[in-house]
């Protein structure tokens, strides 16, 4: 995708002899871009960056800028070459810009550090317009074990454009009743266990009448008070959950809002929900922690196995065996004011009886970064990300 770059030029330089400098300077930065000098669509690109290819551009940029804050709430990303006085000019701007309350930042280097920067931003401006409008339907309530994982629907709206709609238990279980059971039934072929095999056809269920909240209330993601299905109709939201995840339908556990609020941000960033999981055990020497969780999206794993829902024995749990390699330990607090990224290695899953069936061990980059889930943890939850992508989730949080 290309992006759009806008450029700020001083009548007093050589007009050529600067668009041969800019034609060198751009094809550094390795990505496809439209290059023009009218600001009427500014902001409307995923990306906008203004070029400031000359000094003596202040005061031009000073007389743009109440037509740009019209247009765009985008943070101002000004890009220099180096040449030219370019640099000067950029300084100046921001600093007029900081001065008058507004984000901006220079994006000046090497067209590795370029090519890599630009990325990041396009992929966090394309994030904040997916988070726009979005709505996450809250299923039940937070379980009542959760007592530090408040959220504040002002702030989350505010500073996402994320709209939380809550929808009754009471409403899931009369879909649950009301649909005709669907012949497909995943994962059948995983085990020879009898019950299970009687469990999976409730199990899939529980995932068609999510899936019908999900159309009737236009939900893009959703966090379900799973234990109340345990009493009501003896099954588990575990293959429902991770069925809609890896089907780009953010779906976390026990009506944790922080959680899906993490996993939502992940979605928008990276295409994949992230992996929702109790932190078991801690090694404040090695920073080797152990995740754990019944459900895990099942796009995140190379294969899954079934088990019993692990604290109540019943029902239908997902075992995934995910890749060893980077990840990302993330957490958003719901009033966002605060965050936790921490980038590690998943070293291996495990498979300890008295844990939740999904276990993956993993050693942080950062041992010391072990302390935080002793002193200052934002939940007991926390989302696994693929990768090592600290870089971008500090840009959006």
């Amino acid at each position: 995708m290309s992006i759009s770059i806008y450029t700020l030029t001083s009548d007093l330089h050589d007009e050529q002899s600067v668009d041969t400098t800019t034609q060198a300077f751009l094809a550094t930065l390795g990505h496809d871009y439209v290059l023009t000098d009218d600001y009427a669509d500014y902001g409307t690109a995923p990306l906008s960056l203004i070029f400031v290819r000359t000094g003596g551009t202040e005061g031009r940029f000073r007389e743009l800028l109440p037509t740009l804050l019209q247009q765009s709430d985008q943070p101002f990303c000004l890009l220099t070459s180096g040449t030219n006085n370019s640099l000067a000019a950029s300084m100046e701007i921001l600093s007029f810009l900081r001065d008058k309350g507004h984000q901006g930042e220079i994006l000046h280097g090497d067209g590795v550090y370029l090519h890599h920067r630009i990325e990041v931003l396009q992929r966090v401006e394309q994030a904040r317009r997916r988070l726009r409008n979005c709505r996450l339907g809250i299923i039940g309530k937070p379980s009542d074990w959760l007592i530090a994982s408040d959220y504040d629907p002002v702030k989350i709206f505010s500073a996402l454009g994320i709209t939380l709609v809550d929808i009754p238990m009471a409403e899931l279980l009369s879909v649950y009743h009301a649909l005709p059971m669907e012949g497909e039934v995943v994962g059948a072929d995983l085990t020879e266990d009898e019950s299970l095999r009687q469990s999976l056809p409730g199990a899939n269920h529980i995932y068609c009448a999510l899936k019908h909240l999900v159309s009737d209330y236009q939900l893009d993601g959703l966090t379900l008070r799973c234990f109340d299905l345990l009493t009501s109709i003896r099954n588990t939201g575990c293959m429902a959950l991770a069925r809609l995840n890896a089907e780009g339908i953010v779906a976390g556990c026990e009506g944790d809002v922080p959680t899906m609020l993490s996993m939502m941000i992940s979605m928008a960033l990276f295409g994949v929900s992230g992996f929702q999981a109790n932190l078991s055990t801690l090694d404040n020497t090695t920073g080797e922690l152990l995740f754990a969780h019944c459900t895990i999206p099942l796009n995140m794993v190379e294969r899954y196995e079934l088990d019993t829902h692990f604290e109540s024995g019943i029902g239908v749990g997902i075992r995934g065996y995910m890749a060893p390699g980077p990840v990302t330990i993330f957490k958003m607090a719901g009033d966002m004011s605060r965050s936790f990224i921490a980038e590690g290695e998943m070293l291996t899953t495990t498979h300890r009886e008295n844990l939740c069936r999904t276990q993956q061990l993993i050693r942080l980059s950062d041992p010391a970064q072990a302390r935080y889930f002793l002193t200052e943890p934002i939940g007991n939850h926390h989302v696994i990300i693929p990768g090592h992508v600290a870089d971008v989730l500090t840009e959006l949080v």
